[in-house]
């Protein structure tokens, strides 16, 4: 039998946090929710396996989500360790998806704000769920973002 759980949220781990709020509420229309984050000390060391862990971050309330969705938790940690750009078929998540009232429009806001193109905006019909409007972009961080929109 499953537990009983809720989703709660994804973490995202920025370069730069502040950047990439930034992205996300001018984008997406993400809301901050909560303090600013600014931890560290034993309990996080246990936590993450990590020595002197220190993090810094904020919650993003995601848009059209009422105040006890889930959120989108974006924290730097002081040390970094970096890993190449996230690839489609990677193991592991990934990436976040953004429903949109128009995909070319969406894509071009993810670009004016730093963001870039994964790949080309596509339509194709999905048998007994509708068409779907899709395109792969990426962040100021090249992390994955999907714009879709169905209909």
């Amino acid at each position: 039998m499953p537990i009983r759980a809720k989703y709660v949220h994804t973490n995202l781990i920025a370069r730069d946090w502040k950047r990439l709020v930034r992205f996300y509420t001018d984008v997406f229309g993400c809301e901050p929710r909560g303090p600013e984050r600014n931890m560290s000390g034993s309990w996080l060391d246990s936590v993450t396996s990590l020595r002197n862990a220190h993090l810094t971050g904020l919650h993003l309330r995601l848009s059209r989500f009422d105040d006890d969705g889930p959120t989108l938790e974006i924290f730097s940690y002081d040390q970094l360790i970096e890993c190449g750009l996230p690839a489609a078929n990677h193991c592991g998540f990934g990436h976040i998806a953004f429903g949109v009232e128009d995909v070319d429009q969406a894509l071009q806001a993810v670009m004016a704000a730093g963001g870039s193109a994964v790949g080309n905006i596509a339509t194709t019909k999905v048998d007994g769920v509708g068409t779907l409007r899709v395109v792969y972009a990426r962040d100021p961080e090249g992390n994955i973002v999907e714009l879709q929109k169905w209909s």
